[in-house]
This record gives C-alpha cells, sequence and structure tokens, in this order.
C-alpha cells in the first residue's frame, strides 16, 4: 500500500466532515436566494478546478505500478469526481418564456 494515496484516513475524514457541514450550512442559509448559491457554486467550481490542476495533478504517481493502485482506489471508492454545470435549457423551464415575435409574446394570445 502506498500511504500518500491512502483514501481512508480518520484525518482526512473528519477535515472533509467539517468542510462538507460549513458548506451545506452556508447553501442552507442563502436557500432562496439564487444569486448567492450561484456565487457559491463557481466558488465551488475554482476550488475543484484549483485543487485538479495545482495539487492533485503534480501529486500523481511518476510510476506505472503507483499509478495502478491510485486509479484502483479511484475506482474502488466512486469514481473521478464530476462537477455538473446546469445547462441554460434547465434554466428556462422555470420561466414562463415565449419566444420574441410570437402572438403570446405580442399580446395577442
Amino acid at each position: 500500500m502506498y500511504p500518500q494515496q491512502n483514501l481512508d484516513s480518520p484525518s482526512l475524514d473528519q477535515d472533509l466532515k467539517t468542510l462538507l457541514d460549513t458548506i451545506e450550512q452556508t447553501a442552507q442559509k442563502y436557500q432562496g436566494n439564487s444569486g448567492a448559491l450561484l456565487a457559491l457554486l463557481r466558488q465551488l467550481e475554482q476550488v475543484h478546478r484549483e485543487i485538479r490542476e495545482d495539487l492533485f495533478m503534480p501529486s500523481l504517481p511518476d510510476n506505472r505500478r503507483e499509478l495502478a493502485y491510485l486509479i484502483r482506489q479511484i475506482e474502488e471508492k466512486g469514481g473521478w469526481p464530476y462537477i455538473e454545470r446546469m445547462r441554460l435549457r434547465s434554466l428556462l423551464v422555470h420561466l414562463e418564456w415565449t419566444p420574441q415575435g410570437s402572438d403570446e409574446s405580442l399580446g395577442n394570445g
């Protein structure tokens, strides 16, 4: 086993729990405030990008055996992290939006 790649660490578990509790409390505090929640999502995405590019990538193993071990751990522990972006169509579902130039937008509908 390669200690630097151990995903089962009591210290890491506690740090993550504290961090997640803070994020969830912040999100709940601003429930209903789409601007604040969007800012939170943007910050989470930025932190994800920074950790991936500045810390994770440089920490990758430099030999096949350790890299294979890491890949096995990634697969066993839930796969690769992904932050999904909302599609514009998903936002538009929440609006009563009518394309410009239709009868309804002219008040004739």
